[in-house]
């Protein structure tokens, strides 16, 4: 497959432990990679049944290795022990899910308007699903695709992020215990310099039907373009820069719970986090002095292995210079900083929990995800202005507002221009719900029972001479 990749503890930046890597130029296959590679042309599989015993038995052997798994994540990626292991029990409860789903994946019969004609709509796997998944939840962002590409017949290669390989081949190696085929379930690590080609190929081999990516609009927008000449489907779940609006009639204290928890889980690096804070002029004061002691209270920084941690590391240093960049632009225009601001004594890509207030829509952590633990807020008159701030920019994934009034709450939950809406509520991921952005946040809905129909296709076939 190619040379080894070195993964480092991301706390203490030491290495322990590596995979292989595949590499690839652009006249060289990706699949050639593999031992197994999956059937170009699957036919629809009689024995659906069997299809959810498998997935039952992976989501099985994922909680019976649940601290295993928990200690990987964050031995890769920083975040709390405690939010591994719930990312974890979430990552399974796809492959639970889809093992459920896959038993319902019905077609219909449609009445003909011919006397001698029947109409039969049968839907099908669309074949081998390329999926590039983020290092932010890399072992959810797996299985909330292959548990729904798999439960359709269909088959994977996934290319996990180079951040977090380990966490990656450790659900192939679960994957394989619980008896999926060899050439069913494929994981290609890759190095960063690397990922480009390895993308491109992902993306144009005539073998690939689907292409599913989570990760930022701008490298969706690449990963679009590649798969323009072969005319592949596409499933994108790209950048947000939610809004958490704070309105006069809200309970304040249920929305600072809110904010602490939309905003720093996993240090702010998530794609829904809140990225711009908008409270109402008459709530504005309280509702920061009492985020700020919030903030100061509850957030402790340090490694994930301690208990008391609630905030890791950022990813990398490129990380760091992104919040650093939008704290100082922010200051340099006017706004103050409440409560921390800079990098952690800790040191490394350790970064203090940051409130700014006096914020405006036109600086940088306004137009740009931070995806770090920057949070600043912008004081707003009326709601036709926080819903006009809300809406302007390119990209809607999640948005949340806190209200108690009931003609506010319809209307503002209905002209957020978002594909998620969290109502008084912060912590909005959930397998039974789609998830998913409108404009450039995305193309396609994950989870659900809507989250399978992205790995089928639709045939529809009509008898005739009855």
């Amino acid at each position: 497959l190619g040379y080894r990749l070195t993964s480092t503890l991301q706390d203490r930046r030491k290495s322990f432990g590596s995979s292989w890597l595949c590499y690839t130029s652009k006249d060289q296959s990706i699949f050639n990679c593999l031992i197994s590679p999956p059937p170009p042309n699957p036919t629809p599989d009689p024995h659906i049944p069997e299809r959810s015993i498998l997935l039952r038995k992976w989501y099985e052997l994922m909680m019976k290795n649940k601290d295993e798994l928990a200690r990987l994540i964050t031995s890769e990626n920083g975040k709390p022990l405690h939010e591994a292991s719930a990312e974890v029990v979430y990552a399974a409860s796809f492959l639970e899910w889809f093992a459920e789903e896959a038993r319902r994946v019905y077609g219909d019969v449609v009445p003909s308007p011919s006397p001698d004609r029947r109409i039969l709509i049968l839907k099908q796997p669309i074949g081998v699903a390329s999926i590039i998944t983020p290092w932010n939840f890399p072992s959810a962002m797996i299985t909330r695709k292959v548990g729904a590409a798999l439960a359709t017949g269909s088959t994977v290669v996934v290319k996990p992020a180079e951040d977090t390989p380990l966490s990656a081949l450790a659900l192939a190696e679960l994957a394989s215990q619980a008896g999926i085929p060899a050439g069913v379930f494929n994981v290609v690590p890759a190095s960063r310099a690397n990922t480009p080609a390895v993308g491109e190929v992902l993306c144009t081999d005539p073998l690939v039907a689907i292409v599913s990516f989570t990760g930022s609009t701008a490298t969706g927008k690449i990963l679009l373009g590649h798969t323009t000449n072969t005319v592949k489907k596409a499933s994108m779940e790209l950048g947000g820069l939610a809004p958490f609006i704070v309105f006069d009639s809200a309970d304040v204290d249920l929305a600072v719970v809110g904010a602490l928890a939309c905003k720093f889980r996993n240090t702010g690096q998530t794609c829904v986090c809140a990225n711009r804070f908008m409270v109402q002029k008459g709530i504005h004061d309280v509702f920061v002095e009492k985020l700020a002691k919030a903030m100061e209270r509850d957030l402790r920084v340090g490694s994930g292995f301690e208990k008391e941690t609630t905030q890791g590391p950022l990813i990398n240093e490129r990380a760091v210079k992104k919040v650093e960049s939008h704290i100082s632009d922010a200051v340099s225009h006017g706004a103050c900083v409440v409560t921390g601001g800079k990098r952690h004594s800790l040191g490394g890509t350790f970064f203090e929990p940051t409130l700014l207030s006096n914020v405006t829509p036109d600086m940088l952590c306004s137009r740009e995800e931070t995806f770090g633990p920057l949070a600043p807020v912008i004081k707003f008159e009326t709601e036709e202005e926080a819903l006009a701030i809300a809406n302007a920019c390119d990209v809607g994934l999640a948005g949340y507002f806190y209200s108690r009034d009931p003609a506010q709450i319809w209307r503002v939950a209905e002209r957020l221009e978002v594909g998620i809406v969290g109502v008084n509520e912060a912590l909005l991921s959930t397998v039974e719900a789609p998830f998913g952005g409108v404009k450039q946040s995305g193309l396609g809905r994950e989870g659900s029972k809507y989250g399978i129909e992205e790995y089928l296709e639709i045939k529809y076939v009509c008898f005739g001479g009855l």
